[in-house]
């Protein structure tokens, strides 16, 4: 037994009636969790199932199947119920899953599109328990324990193969340097997001925590990105936690919320935000108003959180110094990590049990062993004058305030950088979004100035290919999708467009 199944049991025993999870209308105790992760980790070996793809909303019933996957030693393939059909068919195929839990039965026959047998015996209250039959025999890397998938830049989901030992090597790095005790952690991400399972979750139960389950539309998200803010802004009130994982666009709304005169639970002790670039300024703001936010930096590839800011080694603007687990170092200008290397990809048996993770992202370490990310290599503009432009950094500065929502640099064989643009607020004049630009300018270089803008006539969305997952841009469909537009700034030399 690892050693977070030995601290819920322990727990479990010390102080059974402690509230350990609760969801949407229930929850349990650590003696019920525990009790309810041995009975249907018992349920599950005697299916002698190998593989257990998990697909279902964020509640307790997701945390016992997972931690049951965990005692059981069966490899669980979380796949996040916002995947379309066809990404959901990949990832399950690609695994080589031959067993499944969900919460959607109703999407079984669309996503296998192959037999299956729904088994009777008893599965976590609300998962449907299913047997696919004629499972791909799939090679895994050995001691795959977990299969996560993320659509990362392009559409087609990859799968990282995790051991416990990588996740677990996070999950005390994270307790050594943050020290939360019995903390309230309130869940924000889908669960099938690592960050969200390994970080959150496992780190809260390993501190003799709570961990809030509510679905995502109880806490205002919709899908991949959607998000509601009087639906988010009353849950972190209503469930007072002490900790919280958000991502960029996530705290940029937080902290237009108070500048509109919100007030942030006085419980909070630490929200921890990454998944993008975060601009130092955004940062010192959410302080400022009293949310004690900090940024951090990982990859699936290293069992999630890699580096971190925290009390007392914090440089915001950074996504500071790697944890004691992790070692980095920087080679032609890319961010190289090594100490918890993911065991490989699915898909790519020549290249398992790696020893470093190129991360492809640009960056530097300075001199007090913080972490700088510039923007990713292969997001790199070449101006037509020959200048090599980080667009991240661009939009970092440009999204600092919380003025704009979303905003996407291009200018790559240009002679200057153009941007395209959603504001926060949809009464925002461009007068107002000028003024902001303007001022952006004035501390950025010439050849990195945006000379000209256009203002998107709706946010761009997951939905309509043009986000990954986690609200990344996909930069290439970006670009295909408004050529006309981007073409017409350049074409008419205009200082900005609407």
């Amino acid at each position: 037994m690892n050693n977070l199944l030995h601290q819920l049991a322990a727990r479990a025993a010390s102080d059974p009636t402690a509230i350990a999870v609760v969801g949407d209308n229930e929850q349990l105790t650590a003696l019920e969790l525990f009790g309810a992760v041995c009975a249907l980790a018992d349920t599950l070996q005697q299916t002698g199932l190998q593989r257990l793809a998990l697909i279902a909303e964020n509640s307790p019933r997701w945390i016992i199947a997972d931690l049951a996957c965990m005692k059981a030693e069966i490899c669980v393939v979380p796949l996040p119920p916002f995947f379309s059909d066809e990404q959901l068919r990949h990832g399950i195929r690609q695994s080589g899953v031959d067993g499944l839990l969900t919460d959607a039965p109703q999407r079984l026959t669309q996503i296998l599109r192959q037999p299956f047998e729904t088994l009777s015996r008893p599965a976590a209250q609300g998962l449907t328990y299913c047997r696919i039959i004629g499972a791909r025999n799939v090679p895994l890397p050995t001691g795959t324990a977990k299969v996560t998938f993320t659509s990362g830049s392009t559409g087609a989901p990859r799968g990282v193969c995790l051991g416990n030992a990588q996740q677990m090597r996070v999950v005390n790095s994270l307790a050594r340097a943050l020290k939360l005790r019995n903390p309230v952690h309130l869940c924000l991400l889908p669960m099938s997001t690592l960050l969200e399972n390994v970080a959150g979750i496992y780190y809260a139960f390993m501190a003799d925590g709570r961990v809030i389950a509510p679905p995502g539309a109880a806490v205002g998200l919709s899908g991949a990105a959607a998000l509601d803010i009087p639906t988010l802004l009353d849950a972190l009130v209503r469930h007072q936690p002490t900790s919280v994982i958000l991502l960029p666009q996530t705290l940029v709304a937080l902290v237009v919320a108070m500048d509109a005169g919100w007030v942030p639970p006085d419980s909070i002790r630490f929200a921890a935000v990454g998944g993008g670039h975060v601009a130092g300024d955004l940062i010192r703001r959410a302080r400022a108003f009293g949310l004690p936010v900090y940024e951090g930096y990982g990859l699936s590839e290293t069992g999630s959180v890699a580096s971190l800011n925290r009390p007392g080694c914090d440089l915001p603007g950074s996504i500071g110094r790697p944890l004691d687990h992790m070692t980095a170092r920087i080679t032609d200008g890319e961010i190289v990590l090594s100490g918890n290397c993911f065991l490989g990809y699915v898909d790519d048996p020549d290249g398992w049990y790696p020893e470093t993770v190129e991360t492809g992202d640009i960056g530097r370490l300075d001199t007090d062993g913080f972490l700088h990310i510039d923007g990713r290599r292969k997001n790199i503009l070449i101006s037509s004058f020959g200048r090599n432009i980080n667009p991240e950094w661009i939009e970092g500065r440009l999204l600092g305030r919380g003025i704009l929502r979303q905003c996407i640099v291009v200018g790559d064989g240009k002679p200057w950088c153009s941007a395209l643009l959603s504001p926060t607020d949809p009464a925002c004049s461009e007068d107002d979004i000028q003024v902001w630009i303007n001022e952006v300018n004035a501390d950025l270089p010439d050849y990195a100035r945006i000379l000209a803008w256009h203002r998107l006539a709706t946010p761009l969305t997951r939905d309509a290919g043009l986000l990954t997952d986690n609200g990344r841009p996909r930069r290439a469909a970006i670009d295909q999708t408004f050529a006309a537009i981007i073409n017409d700034m350049y074409c008419n030399e205009m200082v900005n467009t609407s």
